[in-house]
């Protein structure tokens, strides 16, 4: 158990904070990519974790590495009974949770064609039905607690889209929109809401444990041969990189509602957007006539 929050310390011309406060985590999917990249570091930072996998042996070092600053649990975040005992477990645990950060999630490889149903149901269970069962497991502690940053690793699929990964883009929209909305809702318990939007970066998401493919048809193959080449040679940032940013939100003391993550994510959805407005300007004629 660890003292009480305290929100003392002098802030920058961006509002970071200068103290060393030590704060508690909570992640989800911390076996790989960024979920371990930002547990081991707020760690090394000297701040306290509980990371959360599906499989535990897969988190089991970090409890050789960090001790008791570290609580390892094993969570399927499409259990939503398990996702609330894996909270309150933490919560008890550390006496606190300052910083709940959803990062589970997986990608679905097809066309909208070829991805069946089922497929795709499973992929909404994790990437938003078990962020949801997260957020509102920890909603109650955090109200009562009178504060807290809820944290989701988006995309920056959550405002454009790509053939193919489709699916996966759409379930980051969703995403987007539900912290959107939950941010209005809980600005005045006094709760924070950080959506991260990653670009391309080369983590484990590549990986035959992060992705998920559709049976393909014979139709598509050309297509998906050219877009997986296009995919190799796009840039990658380094992900190690990241963990400054995503310290310099949540030690802020205005945390932005969306934190973008790489240098190439700016110029991509403001050209969308812009493709976007010009559209609907084009059709603005028709869009008011539609009003009766």
């Amino acid at each position: 158990m660890i003292d009480q929050k305290t929100n003392e310390g002098i802030t920058d011309s961006l509002g970071t904070r200068n103290t060393k406060e030590t704060k508690v985590w909570f992640i989800t999917g911390a076996s790989r990519g960024f979920g371990r990249i930002w547990a081991e570091a707020a760690l090394k930072r000297g701040d306290k974790v509980a990371a959360t996998a599906r499989k535990l042996e897969s988190i089991a070092a970090l409890n050789e590495q960090f001790g008791d600053n570290v609580l390892t649990l094993a969570l399927d975040v499409t259990n939503a009974v398990q996702a609330k005992e894996a909270v309150a477990q933490a919560h008890a645990h550390f006496g606190r949770l300052d910083i709940v950060l959803n990062n589970a999630g997986y990608s679905l490889v097809g066309t909208i064609e070829e991805a069946s149903a089922e497929e795709v149901k499973a992929m909404y269970d994790t990437n938003i039905f078990g962020a949801i069962s997260v957020i509102q497991a920890a909603l109650p502690l955090l109200r009562e607690q009178g504060y807290g940053h809820i944290l989701g690793t988006s995309s920056n699929l959550g405002h454009v889209t790509l053939p193919v990964i489709g699916y996966y883009a759409s379930s980051k929209w969703a995403f987007e929109a539900i912290h959107e909305s939950l941010a209005l809702e809980v600005k005045d318990f006094g709760i924070n809401v950080t959506i991260i939007e990653p670009g391309a970066y080369a983590t484990e998401f590549g990986s035959q444990e992060s992705l998920k493919f559709a049976a393909g048809m014979e139709v598509y193959e050309d297509f998906k041969n050219k877009f997986f080449q296009q995919l190799q040679n796009m840039e990658r940032g380094n992900p190690e990189a990241t963990p400054t940013a995503l310290f310099a939100a949540v030690d802020s003391e205005k945390p932005p509602l969306r934190l973008s993550l790489g240098s190439q994510n700016l110029a991509w959805v403001t050209d969308e957007y812009n493709k976007r407005l010009m559209e609907w300007e084009a059709w603005e004629d028709v869009a008011i006539a539609a009003q009766g």
